[in-house]
């Protein structure tokens, strides 16, 4: 007497055994179609350099979250420069004819979030942005390439914020 096996499920991957399927298991990653926000964000990045902005990492989320498709991440020095790069962002691209669906913590010196719909701006003072750590909680976000001038850079043992 032979032994039946019993019918395969799925796609027979030994890769999805005992995982829950989610219906992306082994589908190939395809690269979205839209780059909406993409425009936008490299405007509001180059305006927060105009402001001596430190640090940026923008994040291409479109295949990770549903609400934006780019997360521009930025710092300032002091609590007085993230406000002026949040001013500088929000007046610059007010004259491109985009305006801010929201805005939060806006004036508190420490964080302010610009809601642009295809992509976000979150302008931090140093100690807010390790709190938060964005691009930890976005890890999987692909990085896009940015050419950085050298005075947006710290150097090495550098910190952000100036105050004691």
């Amino acid at each position: 007497m032979t032994k039946k096996s019993a019918p395969k499920r799925g796609n027979g991957s030994k890769a999805t055994k005992g995982k829950a399927r989610t219906g992306l298991d082994d589908a190939p990653r395809r690269p979205p179609a839209t780059t909406e926000g993409l425009d936008g964000a490299m405007r509001a990045l180059q305006l927060a350099l105009d402001k001596k902005a430190l640090e940026p990492v923008l994040l291409d989320v479109r295949e990770l979250c549903s609400f934006c498709n780019y997360q521009l991440v930025v710092s300032g020095r002091s609590d007085r420069q993230v406000d002026a790069i949040t001013d500088g962002i929000t007046a610059g691209l007010k004259l491109d004819g985009l305006r801010p669906l929201g805005a939060e913590a806006a004036r508190s010196g420490q964080w302010s979030l610009l809601d642009y719909g295809d992509f976000v701006v979150h302008v931090f003072l140093h100690a807010a942005r390790e709190h938060y750590d964005l691009e930890g909680l976005w890890n999987d976000a692909p990085r896009i390439p940015l050419e950085v001038p050298p005075d947006a850079r710290l150097p090495a043992g550098e910190t952000y914020d100036l105050s004691p």
